[in-house]
Formats: structure tokens, sequence, C-alpha cells
């Protein structure tokens, strides 16, 4: 069992060694020298002397370094030294996030009893963030998250419905998670025992459609060397998902139409009769009654269809919701990714919140996804979300041309001043005056963002 111990009196920390014989003791001089092992290492317990160079005897860089440790691993659990006559320091460092304290001249049962408390304690919250992440099967609700009450009410219908053999036709914008819940209706229902069959109806070509669906007899056209069993029939005493059903041309829509009022299939070049026990679960993200309207899909195919219609809430709508499954991405990438235990700062949940997600709870997992990867510490704020970038250029845009007087001739040059210096003060605003937050937004260095503010001669706003 690794331990951190940053400490920059020698004696101390050879004592520090020598008295933990139980674990194995990494050593840190300065916070520079700490700051480059945590980077490499995931320590479970690390412990700080507040008093560090360049002021040794005043607990700031202490305090500094404590702030840096949260940021990069907030799991990881600090015990801070101190000296027996600065308790309000010890305090202060506990309410700054350190685990616990231990006053100098140091007991070192005291630390040991201590430490080994930090190291349960770590090890209780990573077994629960990992029984977070696992996947309970006797539940087929159990991998879609959701307290929000739309969601419950979506839980509770698809409880319902999922034991009957009637049709399905789920409605939703793309990203909701339609798929998953027509894997959870059959995962509920009688046939779970059976197979799940997906059939991507926009994403076949038209004319490999029908024997994709359907199958072929031998020599039914020109190579079709051999007999292929169709997805429907390979559904048989199961489900099949027919995703994207709006884009199913209207003369597979008529087979489809025939096939769940009799309950049969033919092979395209066959003359045979196939009887199947198939339930048919659609989905789509088009309103199905306006294509009716418009004449782009069958009335009566809807009506067929829509027997159990389940209407799946865009992520938008969700609330709450957002940020648990915010946080579920980020524990699984994180975990995924070797990168210990991550988490957001205050202001990337606000930005999760107040963002619209048109793609919904896959674009949600895309962009923690993404995140992820492009941290370098343990904290994810908001110049790691990917839409952060695009809502500034948005705004930089909109304001651009706001400012722009169409009576007012402007040079190429003048033009370029203009969008440089809104773009300037858009990230110096969303973030609040971090330089570092605002040059990763623009995509630039700290030194030019500083060249910048001089050039634009942009005051900072409080």
């Amino acid at each position: 069992r690794k331990i951190l111990v940053i400490e920059d009196e020698e004696n101390m920390a050879k004592q520090l060694k020598w008295g933990l014989p139980s674990f194995e003791i990494i050593t840190a001089r300065d916070s520079s020298d700490a700051i480059e092992l945590l980077r490499n290492y995931n320590f479970k317990v690390i412990t700080l002397d507040l008093g560090l160079p360049p002021h040794p005897d005043s607990p700031t860089e202490g305090f500094k370094l404590l702030s840096r440790i949260r940021r990069i691993n907030p799991y990881s659990k600090v015990v801070v030294i101190t000296g027996n006559t600065e308790r309000e320091n010890a305090l202060k460092a506990i309410a700054e996030g350190a685990f616990d304290f231990c006053e100098k001249p140091v007991d070192l049962q005291v630390l040991t009893i201590i430490i080994e408390r930090a190291f349960r304690v770590y090890d209780l919250e990573d077994e629960n963030r990992k029984l977070h992440l696992k996947v309970r099967a006797s539940d087929g609700l159990a991998n879609m998250l959701g307290t929000s009450q739309i969601m419950q009410q979506l839980f509770s219908t698809i409880r319902k419905i999922s034991p009957s053999d009637y049709p399905v036709l789920i409605e939703g914008e793309s990203g909701t998670g339609k798929e998953m819940i027509a894997k959870a209706i059959h995962s509920l229902s009688n046939r779970k025992e059976g197979p799940f069959v997906i059939i991507n109806c926009g994403a076949i070509p038209e004319n490999l459609l029908e024997s994709e669906l359907f199958g072929y007899e031998k020599g039914a056209f020109t190579g079709a060397n051999t007999k292929k069993i169709g997805k429907l029939e390979r559904a048989d005493r199961g489900s099949a998902f027919l995703d994207e059903i709006g884009e199913l041309p209207l003369g597979l829509q008529v087979k489809i139409l025939r096939f769940l009022q009799e309950g049969t299939i033919e092979r395209l070049g066959g003359n045979k009769q196939i009887q199947l026990d198939v339930r048919i679960i659609a989905a789509t993200n088009v309103k199905l009654k306006k294509a009716v309207k418009e004449g782009r899909f069958r009335e009566d195919l809807y009506f067929r269809l829509n027997v159990l219609p389940l209407r799946v809430p865009p992520l938008r709508e969700r609330g709450e919701d957002i940020l648990l499954l915010a946080r579920h991405f980020l524990d699984m990438f994180a975990f995924e990714s070797k990168k210990g235990n991550m988490r957001f700062t205050p202001a990337a949940l606000k930005a999760l919140l107040e963002y619209s997600w048109p793609g919904n709870v896959r674009e949600l997992e895309n962009v923690i996804k993404r995140a992820v990867v492009i941290t370098e510490g343990r904290l994810i704020g908001p110049e790691h979300l990917s839409f952060m970038k695009e809502a500034s250029l948005e705004m930089l845009m909109s304001s651009s041309s706001e400012s722009i007087t169409p009576d007012v001739p402007l040079t190429l040059k003048q033009a370029r001043s203009m969008a440089e210096r809104e773009a300037l003060k858009r990230a110096l605003m969303l973030t609040k005056n971090n330089i570092s937050q605002a040059a990763k937004i623009l995509d630039v260095s700290r030194p030019t963002i500083h060249d910048l503010i001089k050039k634009h001669k942009i005051a900072p706003q409080s």
C-alpha cells in the first residue's frame, strides 16, 4: 500500500519511512516533486506537511498544494501534518478537503491509526463507485438511469407492456435511447430467452432491405448461390426491433403489414408461406402521424404498430437526470481509461444543466468521453466540454454580426480585429477571467491571451 509523504525536512521524512513499516513510502520534498508524482500515480493516502518551501515557516504553500491535490485526485485522502500550536490551520485544511490531521511531534502510533482509517474509507468509497458501474442482469431496466418523474412514468409503462405480445411503437428524438428501451422490453418479456434481432431500416440500402428482412431462396436472383435466412425469420420466438421504421419504403411497408396481420413471410424467390412467432418493436425519430398525412407512411401500418405507444423524452426535459447520467458516464470512462476517480467542477455541472442537448443522451456520452480523454488531471471544468467552444463561437458570430453597421465599410484587417476582440471578451466572460481556461477555449497559449488583453485594452470584468 503506497503512501505519498510530502515533507521538506529530511529527518522527518526518514522518521516516517522508518516508523510506518506496513506501507510503501514515496517521498516528495516540495510541491513540484509532489505534482509530478501525483500525475503519474494514483495515491490513496497522502501525508502533507503544510510548511513547505519556499516559505517553510508559513502554511501558504501547503494550502496551495492541498488545493492542487484536490484538483488532480479529489478522492485521495490527505492527512495534514501541523505544528502543535497550529490547530487552526489543521481545521482550515479539513474544511478545504483534508481527511484528517496529526500534530507534531508526530505520534507514529496515532498516525498509523489515521492512515489505516484513511485506506479503509478510500476502499469503501471506491467499492461503492465500482458497484454503481456494475450491470444488474436481474432487471431489464438496470442499464437505464433516470430519477425524474417523466422517466419513472416511462419505466412503469415499460414494465406494464413488456409481458404482452402486441407490437410496440417507440417515438423519440435521435440519441434518446430507443434501442435500449427495446432491449429492456424484450428482456422483461416472456420471450427473453429467445433472440432479439435489430433491423435498421434507414441504414440498409433499399435494394438490399427486402432480402435482409425476408431472406431469399437459392437462385432467386443473380448471385443468390445459397439460401439466406432473413432477419425476421432469425427472430422467431423472440423479438424483432425495426429501428427507423419511418424510413421503410412504401413497397416494404405492405409486406410488413401483411406479416403483422397473418404472422407469415415468404422468402424472395420462394412460394412457401413460413409461419413465425415474432413480436415487433418499432422505433422512429420522425412524427409518423405527419408522415401518414404526407403520404410517406401507410395509415393501416401505423395503426397496426401503434397498439402500445411509448414516447421517450428528450434529455432537455429530464432535469437532474442530466447530472446523474453525466456522473455515470464519467465514472465509466474514467475507469476504462485507468484515470482513477474524476469529478466535475461546479461550473461544469452548471454548464451541463444549461445546455440544450440536441443530440440527447448519445451527445452527452460523447462529450463526457472526450472530456475524460483530454483532461490531464482528475477534475473536469467547462473548458473540457466540447459544446462550450461551440456555444462561445455561436455567441461570437451573433454579437459580431450585430455590432457591424451595414452602411459602414470594413477592411478585412478591421473585421479580423473586431472578431478577435469579441472572441477574447466572450472567452473571458465564460471562464470568469480564468486565463488558463480562456486559453483552452480559444486554443492559444496563456502568454497569447495576455498579449491580446493588452492589445485590445480589455479590462477584467468582475
